[in-house]
């Protein structure tokens, strides 16, 4: 029998208690702390940094040795040699599907892409010009008013039809809510496109024309979609489980997940990198912005990450990928591309970037590979937003299939106000 790890904690009162160690299969070990409320006491970790929320088997980082694995399988080869809607269902089963399951599952998601008829009046509600994000968060917690046929979290087929409906139809709300930004009709998914063609069609095609996707294009889209579908116990994805451990309907968690990545410092990076590089305006003022860098005058977006104190893994394919478009596009000479890319080798010779380990990370070259697209700025999150709801119901899955499931409950350190008297208004000074 292999024995027991413990760690002892011991307090200045003389009391102690026995904490276990666990193991995963990768990764640090943690300590198992349930049992301090024996003593009447609990951790404080503002922002849960040094903290395990839950146990896992989906994604796995090792922002050191800057690793990115999905169900054991580095991003890098999943990127290169597999396809988004296989990605899927590797996150949401567990393992990469047989020929015969690949087109199951596709079909299954194919058949679920349309929208119910009343969902797209919802868009008239809204003002034109609102935010995307702003019209995803509503549209997307709405299909629980639609979709109320499978809502028994307890029951695995509702759990199945509920991620198989999100999968399927965030990105037509995704390419509806662009649609109704630009003022553009409505464009209905058409069962002959793969995913992300479709996704590309329902965006960008109009009712003028035949719309003929390009498939150099929809690799890049598809690499972004794979890059971006998980990314461990991140603000958004456990916002989706905090939800959840309520007992609140899946469209409704991933509604909410929607909301965390709203926030510029989530899901709004690639934004910012766009932002600073229209800012700068020239590729012959980028020095002078990088010695303003190193004297904390400016701040440089899309450089090192919060995780990975290493090369992001996802910026090598980002990077393959951002170079295949401009090409395919001839935009090489466009202002953008050439600010960035002498961004990009200032940071690579620099000693003061390099010692500080401020690698271009997966956002850096996804901002320009959407904007060569031709996707707006706005709309950058709610792509991220499409990609990353098979993260959030995988990890959603995982956690209503989790036998010690509670209901999410941080604690806090007071520091308000001791008791106090109720005072008479006319006592008051």
């Amino acid at each position: 029998m292999e024995n027991k790890r413990i760690a002892t904690l011991t307090l200045d009162d003389g009391r102690s208690i026995e904490l276990p160690i666990l193991s995963g299969t990768l990764g640090p070990d943690v300590i198992d702390i349930r049992a301090l409320s024996k003593l009447g006491m609990f951790t404080y970790d503002p922002a849960f940094l040094s903290t395990a929320s839950c146990s896992s088997s989906i994604t796995f980082i090792d922002g050191d040795a800057g690793q990115l694995y999905y169900r054991g399988y580095p991003i890098e080869q999943l990127a290169e040699r597999s396809n988004f809607l296989e990605v899927c269902y590797l996150l949401l089963h567990g393992e990469l599907p047989n020929a015969a399951q690949k087109v199951e599952f596709k079909g299954k998601v194919t058949q679920h892409t349309m929208v119910h008829d009343q969902l797209a009046r919802f868009f008239n509600g809204f003002r034109r010009d609102a935010h995307p994000m702003a019209v995803m968060v509503g549209v997307v917690g709405a299909l629980s008013a639609f979709y109320h046929d499978s809502l028994d979290i307890n029951n695995p087929a509702h759990r199945e039809i509920s991620a198989l409906r999100l999968l399927a139809k965030v990105p037509t709300i995704a390419a509806m809510t662009y649609k109704y930004y630009t003022g553009f009709p409505f464009m209905y998914p058409k069962n002959s496109f793969s995913y992300v063609e479709n996704l590309m069609y329902m965006m960008f095609a109009t009712p003028a024309e035949e719309y003929v996707p390009n498939p150099k294009l929809v690799r890049a889209l598809e690499r972004i979609l794979i890059l971006h579908a998980d990314h461990e116990q991140n603000a958004s994805t456990s916002t989706v489980r905090l939800a959840g451990s309520s007992g609140a309907n899946p469209f409704a968690c991933v509604s909410s997940g929607i909301a965390a990545l709203w926030g510029p410092a989530h899901g709004g990076a690639n934004e910012a990198v766009l932002k600073m590089l229209e800012e700068i305006g020239d590729v012959s003022r980028v020095a002078d912005f990088m010695k303003g860098v190193k004297d904390k005058k400016y701040r440089l977006m899309g450089f090192g990450h919060r995780v990975y104190k290493n090369m992001d893994p996802r910026a090598k394919v980002m990077r393959e990928t951002c170079y295949e478009v401009l090409q395919e596009l001839k935009l090489e000479n466009d202002p953008i591309f050439k600010m960035a890319l002498e961004l990009e080798q200032i940071a690579l010779r620099d000693e003061y970037f390099i010692e500080r380990k401020l690698y271009p990370n997966v956002d850096f070259y996804s901002g320009i590979v959407l904007r060569a697209l031709g996707i707006p700025t706005n709309m950058f999150t709610v792509i991220f937003a499409v990609a990353r709801t098979i993260g959030w119901v995988s990890q959603w899955n995982e956690m209503i299939s989790d036998s010690e499931r509670k209901i999410g409950r941080p604690r806090q350190l007071y520091q308000g106000a001791a008791k106090r008297d109720y005072v008479a208004l006319e006592q008051r000074k």
